[in-house]
């Protein structure tokens, strides 16, 4: 396959333009009425069918999570840095007649709440959403299958490695060890030349898809604002999850992914935007099908915000050709592997 012409692998993706690649300050120019629309935000209603927040007992943590479909296993949605469970929103709509999903916002991210949203270590991280499933589902848990993305991808993985019973499948979504790694010491300027302040909601979605990290806008309406929160003292919006300050963590996100994905006892596949993403480990895993791999074409790194459509249906032909659930599922229009 040929190599893809994308930057290298960052969390969040936020390689902007020069032109606005040091916005510090509150942006003046004003949206007219024509963008307000463009830009306006999007219920979750619109994709997920329920909402809920799940008290973790002993602590003080309430996670958010957000649900759609009634039948067929759990695809459960575990969204990279800075993002949201609402970043699944648009591809939830598409799986709901076929699987369940749940997509949750990890500590620090979305609608949750906890004691210390700076404790962003991969084991913190792994028993949130150990303990956010526990609560779920308790002791009649359904077939899971993991969906992470980026940072997201690392927690599936780490989690998926437990080897627990229900987790029956397990897809990562654009994260590859090597490539995340080397693109850590760029991390913090990535982050700094992201534009920090939003003086609307309608703003921070046209800047996220004009500056490059989403493609898609209504994908953008639906996920930017959760990813927000008003700060009072400066009269405008700011990002929700301070990224910045969790640096110690970032190396343990990614620090043996590869191996560990390859030793994960599930069907796996690793959806990404370009092969040249492949390091050496995976690249001979894949030779001896040790996994699937799925290159998709013409997107960012926020796979399943760009192309919704065409990440529902790989997910949806994974669990197809792996069977899970408890009968397996037939869908209908997918080929079935011979």
């Amino acid at each position: 396959m040929e190599s893809s012409q994308l930057p290298p692998l960052s969390e969040d993706n936020s390689e902007v333009p020069e032109a606005t690649s040091a916005f510090s300050s509150i942006p003046t120019r004003l949206l007219t009425q024509k963008s307000k629309e463009k830009y306006s935000p999007l219920k979750w209603s619109d994709c997920f069918d329920h909402e809920e927040d799940v008290a973790i007992p002993g602590s003080n943590d309430v996670f958010h999570v957000y649900s759609a479909g009634s039948e067929g296993p759990v695809v459960f949605c575990l969204h990279g840095g800075g993002y949201s469970g609402l970043s699944f929103a648009l591809a939830a709509s598409k799986m709901k007649e076929k699987a369940r999903v749940a997509a949750l916002d990890l500590r620090a991210h979305g609608q949750t709440t906890t004691d210390n949203d700076l404790d962003l270590s991969i084991d913190t991280l792994c028993n949130d959403v150990l303990a956010v499933m526990s609560a779920l589902y308790g002791d009649s848990p359904p077939a899971i299958v993991l969906v992470g993305h980026s940072m997201g991808g690392s927690v599936a993985v780490h989690v998926a490695a437990k080897k627990i019973p229900n987790v029956t499948g397990l897809i990562v979504v654009d994260v590859v060890e090597g490539t995340a790694m080397a693109s850590l010491i760029h991390m913090q300027k990535i982050l700094s030349s992201r534009m920090q302040h939003f003086n609307s909601i309608e703003k921070a979605i046209e800047w996220s898809v004009k500056g490059g990290s989403l493609r898609n806008v209504e994908s953008a309406r639906l996920s930017v604002p959760s990813t927000l929160k008003y700060n009072d003292s400066q009269k405008c919006y700011i990002y929700r999850t301070p990224l910045e300050e969790t640096e110690q963590y970032w190396k343990g996100w990614y620090e043996g992914l590869s191996e560990m994905f390859l030793s994960c006892p599930v069907p796996k596949l690793l959806m990404l935007a370009g092969t040249d993403r492949l390091d050496k480990s995976l690249t001979i895993g894949q030779m001896q099908g040790k996994f699937q791999l799925v290159v998709v074409r013409n997107t960012g790194h926020a796979l399943q915000e760009d192309v919704p459509d065409e990440f529902a249906s790989l997910v949806l032909n994974f669990i197809s050709r792996n069977r899970i659930g408890p009968h397996g599922i037939e869908i209908s229009g997918l080929r079935q592997p011979k």
